[in-house]
């Protein structure tokens, strides 16, 4: 996988709906070069964010539609539990790392703490 082929946290689309530029610009990049990635995890959390209006949640269900999504599968399931064997890590952000992990994907997120422990994991904190 080339470098710039991320899959994007949750955190950085809330960051763009809250009207970051910055997370709105590497959101742009990405569908630009059509390598706009997110976990099925990732669209679960932002899509029933609490904080969503009706129209803002109109925007971001057509934002999700030009992402690829990849769902828990059973090779996610697997590097989701070795995760979890090896770290102290939340569910979700376990199956995040795992998706990013078996596609070869550097994780965008502005969370890197949550997931520094993780072997193998590139991240990128686009909002530095």
């Amino acid at each position: 996988m080339p470098e710039n082929d991320f899959l994007v946290d949750t955190n950085i689309l809330i960051y763009h709906t809250q009207g970051d530029q910055r997370a709105t610009d590497f959101i742009n990049k990405l569908i630009r070069n059509q390598s706009f990635n997110i976990s099925i995890i990732t669209k679960i959390e932002f899509l029933g964010w609490d904080k969503h209006t009706p129209d803002g949640l109109e925007k971001c269900k057509r934002l999700l539609e030009t992402a690829s999504v990849y769902p828990v599968d059973e090779t996610i399931a697997k590097k989701t539990i070795e995760i979890r064997q090896m770290v102290k890590v939340r569910l979700a952000d376990a199956v995040i790392a795992a998706t990013a992990l078996s596609f070869g994907f550097q994780l965008a997120t502005k969370n890197a703490d949550d997931f520094k422990q993780i072997e193998g994991l590139r991240v990128l904190d686009p909002l530095s």
